[in-house]
């Protein structure tokens, strides 16, 4: 399956989604303050994308950035997983 069309289905084919939205379904153990700190700071690596170059601007992320970075982290859990099976 490809993340980005299960992403459009799920979010009824926006292209950007309300950092909130992103927040409580894919980061629920943080607040909306702290999931914005770690995307500021990188420790999340996901862009957020604004309306407008006002710091008040609503943010959210792009549905292919979101794509992208599900399917990083993915990555890193196989290989965890598989270095975790050959110890």
């Amino acid at each position: 399956m490809n993340t980005l069309f299960l992403l459009m289905a799920q979010y009824d084919g926006r292209v950007i989604v309300p950092a909130e939205i992103v927040c409580r379904d894919y980061f629920s153990h943080l607040t909306i303050t702290k999931f914005l700190r770690k995307v500021s700071t990188g420790e999340i690596d996901l862009p957020l994308t604004r309306a407008e170059r006002s710091q008040k601007s609503a943010k959210g992320v792009h549905l292919q950035d979101l794509a992208s970075y599900i399917d990083k982290r993915r990555e890193i859990a196989l290989s965890e997983a598989r270095a975790f099976r050959i110890k």
